[in-house]
């Protein structure tokens, strides 16, 4: 592939990807790129970012060099969970335009070889979707209630994830489930009528052109049939309790079936449409499951990114995954950032072993951010370097940091109402991303207005600050995946190499990767050619501490 340089303004970009548009089996190796709506460009000024905005800025996606998007809800919600709480599947909320905004987004964005992917929320709607209302109207015993999960009696203690009890009791005096907000009533994977309903919405926006669907709380449809107590935290990686038992509202063997049935919905259209699991479950042998061949085709890799900032750590959860992922003949997807977690360049700038809170408050302990900077780079060249597919969260190529000192009152999470302020929540990696760092709002819309504050430090790390700055965030990941492109290292196969306990190294193919987490300086092997690294390696060309490097071998 050809070295790519910057393009001119006015030139049309097409993606360079060694992938075209509609190779089979495109995701095993893919990199995805996740777009937050609410927070990526605002083209109509609100303070909210849109669909018309996005579309203005694909172009900034193909010069990244990545081979898909994925975009965060944009139907119509009350926004009781920023659009997590869905009402209306089959369209698009005005704060981010139109269908037909949505399918010229789509167009847009096939004209430049990427793929979209959009989410998909089954597990709960919105209490104002037609459904719940009709649920509330009917009364108990109804077949309009059988749709969701209503007791006579609140049936067990289970707490929601964002915090507060995971029941709520209407006037009639019937309970009803919801696992995170109130806002968001869990429907009843039991039923038919929900079954079919959720196939109709699949072929919905697959008649529409979409490449896939991202499946959220994957791991959550199903129920323990018992409603049994639950004496542990609800954590979001769901992996046995303390005594070994199964979470019953997670990772329920049953939601496998729904995979089957939808897989074989996807596969009546051309162009290898896909599934992807958002399914916080541990061990890796479990989450193996969601992707076995006629289930879903990807599952995100939390295991992974909650690992510890060391090479014994890193090394395992990478070791378990592609062996677990290989046993059924899947790739493994690597993440680490998204929407829901402190982002990894002030994550990795806590004191490693640390408990990743859920948000970071002005009170809190704060990140150290040049560490953490340095070791999100190291983190970043080594998860690119894997074989499998890799999961891009929008401003992580600009090494953006969380906003770690918003005010309360600005902050709009559930999860901060519901644990009275305890946990911060997830607003700090929502934050509209910068642009230009002269320009109101740092470019992300043409007023000065957001709906989430932006801290003014976002100014240095705006990509105009950045594109065509050698040794620039930015541009390590432009050439990062310039490289992973040109040497395939997404279909490659890793071979660990022997180093010190503090360093990981290994093989894929012709390139030697190699991360140091020690204080010590770390050597190449011999006539080794790194073609880049996070930070410069030392005149003497030894590795320092927190550094990636990619050798040629």
């Amino acid at each position: 592939m050809p070295e790519r340089t910057a393009p001119q303004e006015d030139a049309p970009l097409r993606s360079t990807s060694t992938r075209g548009p509609r190779t089979p089996d495109w995701w095993r190796n893919a990199v995805i790129y996740q777009i937050y709506p609410r927070s990526f460009a605002d083209a109509d000024g609100d303070g909210i970012g849109d669909l018309p905005g996005i579309t203005a800025r694909l172009d900034h996606l193909v010069e990244l060099g990545v081979d898909a998007v994925w975009l965060s809800p944009f139907y119509p919600s009350p926004q009781a969970d920023a659009g997590y709480d869905v009402s209306n599947y089959r369209d698009v909320d005005p704060i981010f335009g139109s269908l037909d905004d949505a399918d010229k987004l789509f167009t847009a964005a096939r004209e430049r070889g990427l793929r979209v992917i959009v989410d998909l929320v089954p597990n709960h709607t919105s209490s104002e979707h037609p459904w719940f209302k009709e649920a509330l109207a009917a009364g108990p015993g109804s077949p309009e209630r059988a749709r969701y999960i209503f007791r006579p009696h609140k049936p067990n203690n289970w707490e929601s994830t964002f915090g507060g009890p995971a029941w709520t009791q209407v006037p009639d005096g019937e309970w009803y489930l919801h696992l995170f907000d109130a806002g968001q009533p869990d429907l009843n994977w039991d039923h038919p009528e929900v079954r079919a309903e959720f196939r109709d919405i699949l072929r919905f926006w697959l008649d529409r052109g979409v490449d896939g669907f991202r499946v959220d709380v994957a791991h959550g449809l199903i129920k323990q049939a018992d409603l049994a107590d639950w004496h542990y935290p609800v954590e979001p990686l769901s992996g046995p309790g303390t005594e070994g038992i199964r979470p019953p509202m997670w990772d329920q063997d049953g939601v496998h079936d729904v995979y089957r049935d939808w897989r074989q919905v996807l596969e009546e259209y051309p162009g290898e449409r896909v599934l992807v699991a958002e399914a916080w479950v541990a061990p890796a042998e479990r989450l193996a499951a969601y992707v076995r061949p006629d289930e879903m085709h990807q599952a995100f890799n939390f295991e992974y990114l909650e690992a510890s900032w060391t090479a014994a750590a890193q090394y395992a959860v990478i070791d378990r995954s592609l062996e677990a992922n290989g046993s059924v003949g899947a790739t493994t997807t690597w993440v680490l950032s998204n929407h829901d977690v402190i982002r990894h360049a002030s994550r990795l700038g806590l004191p490693v072993g640390s408990v990743r809170p859920r948000g970071i408050g002005a009170g809190d302990p704060q990140p150290d951010s040049q560490l953490g900077l340095r070791r999100a780079r190291a983190a970043t060249l080594l998860m690119l370097a894997l074989p499998g597919s890799a999961y891009l969260y929008q401003g992580e190529e600009l090494g953006l940091p969380e906003h770690t000192t918003m005010p309360d009152e600005a902050r709009q999470d559930p999860t901060f109402r519901r644990t009275g302020g305890e946990q911060k929540g997830r607003d700090g990696c929502r934050v509209p991303i910068p642009w230009q760092s002269e320009a109101p709002s740092f470019g992300f819309g043409p007023t000065s207005a957001t709906w989430l504050p932006q801290p003014e430090i976002y100014a240095e790390f705006a990509l105009d600050r950045q594109r065509g700055v050698p040794g620039s965030t930015y541009e390590m990941y432009r050439s990062a995946l310039r490289l992973r492109a040109q040497r395939q290292l997404g279909l490659g196969r890793l071979e660990w190499a022997e180093g010190p306990d503090s360093v990981l190294a290994f093989r894929n193919g012709d390139v030697y990767v190699l991360t140091n987490f020690g204080e010590t300086p770390a050597s190449l092997p011999e006539g080794a050619r790194p073609m880049i690294s996070s930070e410069p390696l030392r005149p003497d060309g030894l590795v320092p501490t927190d550094v990636t490097v990619w050798a040629e071998v």
